[in-house]
């Protein structure tokens, strides 16, 4: 069904409501936390247009054109939110040099953090998307390529999300990121993701937005219903053992990432003017990647944004009309009311993974020959109570629960561990939750 913006009466009314669904979905309790702006969006991604070309390879000296001048742009982006709530967000600029096929003499690529720290310095969750553009061919780095939905889309609304949540405090660290060389070969997302496991973080989650900002898919088609959340479910990184484990036990679509998409997708359900999460089973589009992937490869939770339909004709195109039809990826291809829905469910999402404590640790299951299931977990650091959760094993969803208040293990009288998976999720005081963890095996004594 097709989107209509709700009357400020309407959204209103809707208020009372709202924690009452957000604790039915496991969400936060609603707050009165600030609607993302069209108008903000929109200026962002003009801005980021205006620099003509941010190809990777383009000039980092020019002070009004080209990849410099864009992150210096969004440096001081980063610096002036900062300055509005005291210093709560620091800037820092990551850089590497790299060297392949898109860069056979070498770029230095850098990625700009704003980095809102939490209360947990071991914790921390990322949201990105990439300031780099292109035309038709990759190594031209010359020509206008205004990248406006591929990707000035995901960093406008990378900024919106720190102008909004930098006024709230949370328990994990905020690092807000502008990558660049994602078209080079996602050369910023590697820097980013290699950094976090050089320094010791946990990352509980990660958010690639990219391409998130039109309605208008190839030939006409129009879907403004939905956003899709790509998501592996068996983990890139998994060893061999861990393999002939899950073969064992199942889990197939409860890794880690598929699990941060469903706690996405239940927090996307809470939100006033419903847009739907469709939870994409593969890490991407068919055959095609993006920033999420090296956060992958390093074992961390993370997912990717894109439109419900894309429109070709402006993704990588050199600008130009042919035969009537417009090439480009310009800002006229967009829709910010929708980005701007898109970016609410980043932002919730956000707010709820950084205010609840972290994910349960070695959940596991026994049971073997009784009808009853055992279910056991690690308690989490700031944990006030847990959702147990359990389906039956041909289900895609949870269908049962049970709030747990103090140690385990935890007896489910009558629930086979035979038809039945399990999971575990932390609350915390202020009933933030964090991602379900999946049960295993019990290890054998």
């Amino acid at each position: 069904m097709p989107f209509h913006p709700r009357s400020a009466r309407l959204r209103a009314a809707l208020l009372p409501i709202l924690p009452a669904a957000a604790m039915l979905a496991g969400a936060t309790p609603a707050v009165a936390r600030e609607a993302p702006s069209q108008e903000r969006l929109r200026s962002s991604v003009e801005r980021l247009v205006s620099f003509g070309t941010r190809h990777s390879l383009s000039s980092t000296t020019d002070p009004a054109r080209g990849i410099g001048a864009a992150r210096n742009w969004v440096a001081s982006e980063f610096a002036r939110i900062g300055a509005t709530c005291g210093g709560c967000i620091a800037v820092e600029r990551l850089e590497r040099r790299f060297v392949n096929a898109r860069a056979p003499a070498g770029v230095v690529i850098e990625d700009v953090l704003g980095i809102q720290r939490g209360t947990d310095p071991n914790r921390f969750i990322i949201v990105g998307g990439h300031i780099d553009s292109r035309v038709s061919d990759v190594m031209d780095v010359t020509s206008d390529a205004p990248g406006a939905n591929d990707d000035a889309s995901g960093v406008a609304l990378v900024l919106e999300a720190a102008r909004i949540l930098s006024k709230e405090k949370f328990a994990a660290t905020i690092v807000y990121v502008a990558f660049s060389g994602e078209e080079q070969g996602l050369l910023g997302a590697t820097l980013l993701a290699e950094t976090a496991k050089a320094r010791g973080w946990q990352v509980d989650a990660m958010f690639n937005n990219d391409i998130v900002g039109n309605t208008i898919g190839q030939d006409g088609l129009r879907v403004a219903d939905r956003v899709r959340v790509f998501s592996e479910g068996i983990r890139v990184g998994e060893t061999l053992a861990e393999a002939t484990e899950r073969r064992a036990i199942g889990g197939e679509d409860d890794g880690p990432s598929r699990a941060l998409a469903k706690a996405i997708d239940g927090i996307a359900e809470t939100l006033p003017g419903r847009l739907d999460v469709f939870v994409d089973r593969r890490p991407d589009r068919f055959g095609r990647g993006g920033d999420h992937e090296p956060f992958l490869r390093e074992g961390y939770p993370a997912v990717r944004f894109t439109v419900g339909a894309e429109n070709w004709d402006r993704q990588h195109q050199n600008l130009r009309t042919e035969n009537g039809r417009v090439y480009g990826d310009t800002i006229e291809g967009m829709d910010f009311d929708y980005l701007a829905r898109v970016t609410a469910i980043n932002v919730a999402a956000l707010a709820q993974l950084a205010a609840a404590p972290a994910a349960p640790a070695a959940v596991s299951v026994s049971g073997e020959l009784t009808r009853d299931t055992t279910v056991s977990w690690q308690a989490s650091p700031d944990a006030a109570r847990y959702r147990l959760r359990w389906r039956r094993n041909d289900k895609p969803a949870w269908t049962d629960e049970k709030i747990v208040t103090g140690a385990t293990p935890v007896v489910l009288k009558e629930v086979s561990v035979d038809d039945h998976f399990f999971g575990v999720s932390a609350l915390g005081a202020n009933s933030a939750e964090s991602i379900v963890t999946f049960a295993g095996r019990a290890p054998r004594r």
